[in-house]
């Protein structure tokens, strides 16, 4: 009887690990944080299966230790299989065309980055948009004039909390948004560090355009989903989705959260508020962009570039060769295109 219990008791556990939106616990902690490194979770199981087919081979425990070997095979499997449909990397982008943007982000983790490496990055890439959590702006100007002196004019936006008393070195507390002057002018919605007008710990920015044809570009960065700040991180995930609730948005950012954490948080078929996860719908979903010390396979991926209907995404590309840039995030780069009825 005490096998069967723990029989039952590990199928649901694998269960909820693996498909926790229909358990509504995929932002509960300690759920939320282990969801998220998919990868690790079938590692785990299948390293599990292999302890408890080896115990099969004692007569006594062979019942229970097959039963719970079948779980764990079943659970990596999944996992698995959720991570190829997802997407386990493409490397190339399709040629830009005159209806396409392309939008980077990086979470350049302030300092470590240098603005040179940044500015060479998203000229190779031809990106149109920036996002850059964790930068300041007077870094983001030196990116803008690095990229202007590359032939890739931009103008440099941000948005700070950096009043707050005893944070005012905290590179996090800034993020800055670059766009090019081909979208048009851009001005910045003004946010709050109480999070009533944006995200509560961290800021994002809230670009809209002045003129030109451009979208409504957000650069967000949500709290990460630490035990002590879980209401502050679900909070950030509902106001970035009310930030897609128009017809032209194009988000970017680390949103410390998979797609898996934005359950629930999608409308009219949205992946967060009316925006759809580029990534996920090129072959990127299932790669790491955090943290570059582990193969991209094995690590988060908690930075995505979204868009409304608006846009349609032909490509993306998550950049590992600079791994050793000096943050901890690797770059996503995504090509938009704009639909037939943007």
């Amino acid at each position: 009887m005490f096998g069967i219990l723990l029989s039952l008791a590990a199928l649901i556990g694998a269960a909820i690990l693996t498909w926790p939106q229909f358990f509504r616990l995929e932002r509960v902690a300690p759920i939320a944080q282990i969801v998220s490194l998919r990868a690790g979770v079938a590692v785990a199981a299948l390293a599990i299966a292999v302890v408890f087919l080896l115990l099969c081979l004692a007569r006594p425990l062979r019942a229970f230790a097959g039963t719970i070997a079948l779980i764990a095979l079943l659970t990596a499997g999944a996992n698995g299989t959720i991570l190829l449909v997802r997407g386990t990397g493409t490397d190339t982008l399709p040629d830009k065309t005159e209806d396409s943007i392309r939008v980077l982000t990086w979470n350049t983790a302030g300092a470590a980055t240098d603005p040179e490496t940044i500015a060479k990055a998203a000229v190779a890439m031809q990106a149109d948009v920036v996002a850059l959590p964790e930068t300041t702006i007077e870094a983001g100007t030196q990116v803008a004039v690095e990229m202007r002196e590359l032939g890739s004019p931009m103008w440099a936006h941000h948005e700070s909390y950096q009043d707050r008393e005893g944070w005012e070195e905290w590179a996090a507390n800034s993020t800055t948004l670059l766009i090019s002057p081909e979208l048009g002018d851009y001005a910045v919605v003004q946010s709050t560090s109480d999070g009533t007008t944006g995200t509560a710990i961290l800021p994002s920015v809230v670009a809209m355009p002045v003129d030109g044809d451009g979208p409504v570009v957000v650069v967000a960065h949500a709290v990460a989903p630490r035990p002590q700040a879980m209401d502050d991180w679900q909070s950030d995930l509902q106001w970035l989705a009310d930030q897609c609730g128009t017809d032209d948005v194009v988000m970017a950012g680390d949103f410390n959260a998979t797609i898996d954490h934005m359950d629930r948080l999608g409308v009219d078929g949205g992946t967060l508020g009316r925006c759809r996860d580029a990534a996920s719908t090129t072959g990127n979903g299932g790669v790491g962009t955090w943290p570059t010390d582990v193969p991209k396979l094995l690590g988060a991926p908690i930075d995505h570039v979204l868009a409304t209907d608006a846009w349609t995404a032909t490509g993306s590309v998550v950049l590992s060769g600079l791994d050793d840039a000096g943050s901890d995030h690797r770059p996503l780069v995504v090509q938009l295109e704009r639909s037939a009825t943007g």
